[in-house]
């Protein structure tokens, strides 16, 4: 598949999601049958938030998304390495960052919460949050923030010899995207 095919797939896969009628999914012969190894469509790093959950949200198998998850969405030495080991080695063609609404992460930068190594996490996220406080509302803020965050890790992604070599030769594409709960839809962030 190539990363048109596999955002048209997930795009589906969020519609049935959507609607509450997901596929029917046999996880015995799924299972039986990745024994041998992994291909994934694609690589999904997204917040640790327990209700962003991309297998559900775009209603996929076993072994269809490589997941990254950290709160907030930021990416450091340790989830940039497994973002490098999808691309470089399992050669997923889509990489989605996909941050959420109503993140306690951002909220977090946004209030300036500081509390031992949560502190790393805000310091990533300050920089988005930075770039859209304007004394405005609040809740609209940490909400364009959220989108200024995932732009944000897209970049600091896009720095990786790997990633940036697979963008080069045309055998990845990365996407943005936000999660809404409200009605449980994903909104692609240019």
């Amino acid at each position: 598949m190539n990363a048109e095919d596999v955002i048209s797939k997930l795009v589906e896969g969020n519609k049935r999601y959507i609607s509450g009628k997901l596929s029917e999914k046999d996880i015995i012969k799924k299972r039986e049958g990745s024994k041998t190894g992994q291909k994934p469509m694609a690589t999904v790093v997204c917040c640790s938030d327990s209700r962003v959950v991309p297998e559900f949200i775009f209603d996929t198998n076993l072994e269809e998304i490589f997941t990254i998850i950290t709160a907030g969405n930021v990416v450091g030495g340790i989830a940039l390495g497994s973002i490098e080991y999808a691309v470089g080695h399992l050669h997923t063609p889509l990489l989605i960052v996909m941050g959420h609404e109503k993140c306690g992460a951002v909220t977090a930068a946004y209030d300036d919460h500081k509390e031992a190594s949560i502190t790393k996490i805000v310091d990533k996220i300050k920089p988005a949050v930075e770039r859209t406080k304007k004394g405005g509302e609040k809740n609209a803020e940490i909400e364009e923030a959220i989108k200024e965050n995932v732009k944000n890790v897209i970049e600091e992604i896009k720095k990786s010899p790997i990633v940036e070599k697979a963008l080069k030769e045309g055998k990845l594409k990365i996407l943005g995207m936000k999660y809404y709960f409200e009605d449980g839809r994903v909104e692609t962030i240019n």
